[in-house]
């Protein structure tokens, strides 16, 4: 139906949905300094807007909910699809607030030793 429209309104519409999918996700993908809205994300990948974004991406970057460090990826392959850039990441690592544990915590451990008195 869209291919019946004049290419103005086409590239107005396209426009207005990129707009509002940036404006929906509060995702964002940070390269050093440099900070990239998320159009979409899926379990081995996401994508940026091609227009504010670089022309290829790999290495590790970090991705953003808000302010919350969420993952580390790991990103393998870039590619440009339809006005975005489409990237593939090896790995994402969650981010946690603490270190791992590298030992057994027991669950009825007491959560802190009181002195003798």
């Amino acid at each position: 139906m869209l291919e019946f429209l004049p290419k103005e309104v086409r590239e107005g519409l396209e426009a207005a949905r990129k707009r509002d999918q940036r404006r929906k996700s509060r995702l964002r993908v940070q390269v050093g300094d440099a900070v990239f809205p998320v159009l979409r994300f899926w379990h081995d990948g996401f994508a940026l807007d091609a227009d504010f974004s670089p022309a290829k991406l790999r290495g590790l970057v970090d991705v953003y909910d808000g302010s919350r460090h969420v993952f580390q990826c790991l990103i393998v392959a870039s590619s440009l699809e339809n006005g975005e850039l489409v990237c593939d990441f090896k790995r994402a690592t969650a981010v946690a607030d603490r270190a791992a544990l590298d030992f057994y915590r027991d669950e009825n451990a007491p959560v802190a030793l009181l002195p003798r008195a």
